[in-house]
């Protein structure tokens, strides 16, 4: 899988740098080059889940639509980072082409809670476990890149179809907090008593509970509009959608010693942005909002204990993501 991600980062960096690059602009007339340092959060959550399968109990399955689900809170985490853009300087004047890369590092630090709830009962859809702890995120990185098309309206406004690839890694460790687990009634079939009556109770403060990474890969089509007729002002829209998304996650349960492997497909990918700036001679300033939602995807799940031996597969998992972008750039035209 990492051959995978390799190549699938130098044909983003290939495609983005391609039509950055200022020996490209020497060909064309009327279009710059421009460079931003940004900075701002992200306020949202991840998901880790596990779908039923008979691999997992062959005596019945849960009445649940989930086994377990995990959120993991990045509300907030600061990044830095820097994005650079190739364009027509005068995007209301005529069509032309344009392409853009943006990377962000996140701050590590605590970001909310993590959650872990499990319906395992076979009798019914109840809850029969939840834990909470402290959530830390440990690594915040984020690429994003696009290339397409400027095609001005009338002189009014301007229209960008693009197509756009992006790769980000998220990974967590949950540590402290406690766990409530519903008491078993019999093992064949599962049953158990309501957690909400004398569940058992344990206490994790002081250690590390679990350690998760994501990884994504997404591919998509998008659509733009914008106009600076009010300049100095300029206000731009877009909106993205694409079923082409890829996670690769990794789930480390630190107090049972196992290693969760996920590699799961097709979430609904949607992304909509606006933005507002203002030219100050070759200075914009620019402040944006974005909302990144990816549904739940699924694929196959391999599980090893310890720290040796091949990892073998038990049922189906998947993941999502639902975070809140809001960032602040400087952008300097060359």
């Amino acid at each position: 899988m990492k051959n995978i991600y390799s190549f699938a980062f130098l044909v983003i960096m290939f495609l983005s740098f391609l039509f950055i690059n200022p020996a490209f602009s020497r060909a064309q007339s009327n279009y710059g080059f421009s460079i931003a340092p940004q900075f701002g959060f992200v306020h949202g959550q991840a998901l880790e889940l596990v779908y039923p399968a008979e691999l997992v109990y062959p005596a019945g399955n849960t009445k649940a639509e989930l086994l377990s689900e995990l959120r993991y809170d990045m509300k907030p985490v600061f990044y830095l980072g820097v994005q650079a853009d190739f364009s027509r300087t005068n995007l209301m004047k005529s069509p032309g082409f344009f392409s853009s890369i943006s990377f962000k590092a996140g701050f590590p630090g605590d970001s909310g809670i993590h959650e872990n709830r499990d319906w395992r009962s076979t009798e019914n859809d109840a809850l029969t476990d939840y834990s909470v702890h402290t959530n830390k995120t440990r690594e915040f990185l984020w690429l994003d890149a696009s290339i397409g098309a400027s095609i001005p309206v009338m002189s009014v406004f301007y229209i960008k179809p693009f197509i756009s690839g992006s790769w980000m890694r998220f990974a967590y460790t949950g540590r402290d907090g406690y766990g409530l687990y519903a008491r078993i009634k019999t093992y064949n079939p599962v049953t158990f008593y309501p957690i909400e009556d004398n569940p058992d109770y344990f206490s994790f403060e002081g250690i590390d509970v679990i350690r998760y990474q994501q990884d994504w890969l997404l591919l998509a089509i998008g659509f733009s509009i914008g106009t600076d007729i009010l300049s100095p002002f300029s206000f731009n829209l877009s909106f993205q959608i694409s079923p082409f998304t890829y996670n690769a996650a990794m789930d480390e349960h630190l107090t049972t010693n196992k290693t969760y492997l996920d590699f799961t497909f097709f979430g609904l990918f949607i992304e909509p942005k606006g933005n507002i700036s203002i030219v100050i001679d070759k200075f914009d300033l620019f402040l944006e909002f974005t909302y990144r939602y990816i549904g739940r995807t699924r694929g196959p799940s391999y599980n090893r204990t310890g720290n040796i031996g091949n990892f073998w597969q038990d049922g189906e998992a998947g993941a999502g993501l639902s975070v809140i972008d809001l960032r602040f750039l400087v952008k300097y035209h060359f």
